[in-house]
């Protein structure tokens, strides 16, 4: 599957919004090829698509589905600039032997810290306090008592991997109650370190959680893993934060919930159609009941300069006839 280096050039594509880092982090041997659209891969030649043998995806809601893969016949590796790889077609993958990696760990503690923030500026109400002080209302009135509080609460980890687990020490820091569900439980010596109980149930442990944390990674299996009937499992009173994928919850019935009063809020990072954040969210932001974010959770500096790195890593180490440290397909076994 892996090509050897050599003197030969070497033509790769960065597909998505260029990333400096990518675009002067190959050495002379990689020509380097971009498309930011899916219009701009229309526009390659022939020729370039014929050659190209690497592609860096460096935005999840550019989609490397079957029919734009299909289109590069020497194709060998494809590296995703984040954690998540659902926008690459992992099935087209699997079939024609191109290896996929990722670039994990760089941003574990900067999504970890945002899935924080979320909830206390959404429980505490943060973002509503501070437009009652700049609106001046403060002048000449207290401004009203929160009703969330962080204060023996339950958390509920959706998707115990990375990013959850930094989310539970930071929970547990918090004095919150760590629970999780997980396709498996996590190894008894990291349970016992972040005093957490796993559900087997996840419906069991939503109808129970004063907090649901989702942190699990957006597959065809956890397409609206909160679903309808999951969503109106949980209390009135809880809150829920996501920054994993929007995908993972059905949008439209968490803001029908919240609007009803059946949920108590929510602090979102993700979205189903982002970088369009339904209207009705945005009415529910006004009036205090949700904190939405622009997809940050690894928008920092340094988190970002560490998985362009990672990516040009993973993708000379393959081409170099060895295997990349961040590799998901074949299976990282």
């Amino acid at each position: 599957m892996a090509g050897n280096i050599s003197s030969e050039k070497i033509d790769l594509l960065i597909y998505g919004p260029m990333r400096p880092i990518l675009e002067s982090g190959f050495p002379d041997q990689f020509v380097v090829h971009s498309a930011e659209t899916r219009a701009d891969l229309e526009r390659l030649t022939a020729d370039t698509i014929g050659k190209l043998r690497g592609m860096a995806v460096t935005y999840h809601t550019v989609a490397a589905n079957r029919e734009q893969l299909a289109r590069f016949p020497k194709l060998e590796i494809i590296a995703s600039f984040g954690v998540g790889y659902d926008h690459v077609d992992a099935a087209y993958a699997r079939e024609h032997n191109i290896m996929v990696t990722n670039t994990p760990d760089v941003l574990t503690e900067e999504v970890a810290d945002v899935a924080m923030g979320l909830l206390i500026a959404t429980l505490r109400e943060f973002v509503k306090a501070d437009r009652y002080v700049r609106s001046g209302l403060w002048q000449t009135q207290n401004y009203p008592l929160s009703v969330g509080s962080m204060r023996d609460r339950k958390i509920g980890i959706v998707g115990m991997g990375r990013i959850g687990q930094a989310v539970a020490r930071r929970a547990r820091a918090f004095g919150l109650q760590i629970h999780y569900h997980n396709r498996r439980p996590v190894a008894p010596q990291i349970a016992e370190e972040l005093g957490a109980t796993y559900w087997e149930s996840l419906d069991q442990m939503l109808a129970r959680m004063d907090i649901i944390s989702v942190n699990c990674p957006h597959t065809p299996a956890t397409f609206h893993l909160l679903s309808a009937r999951r969503l109106k499992l949980i209390r009135k009173e809880a809150y829920i934060v996501n920054t994993a994928r929007g995908e993972v919850i059905d949008e439209d019935t968490l803001v029908k919930l919240i609007e009803a009063g059946e949920i108590g809020g929510a602090g979102l990072d993700v979205y189903e159609n982002e970088p369009a954040v339904s209207p009705k969210l945005v009415r529910l932001a006004k009036a205090g009941k949700v904190t939405l974010l622009p997809h940050m959770g690894s928008a920092t500096i340094e988190g970002r300069v560490e998985m362009g790195e990672k990516v040009i890593i993973n993708i000379r180490t393959f081409l170099d006839n060895h295997k990349p440290p961040d590799r998901v397909l074949p299976s990282m076994l």
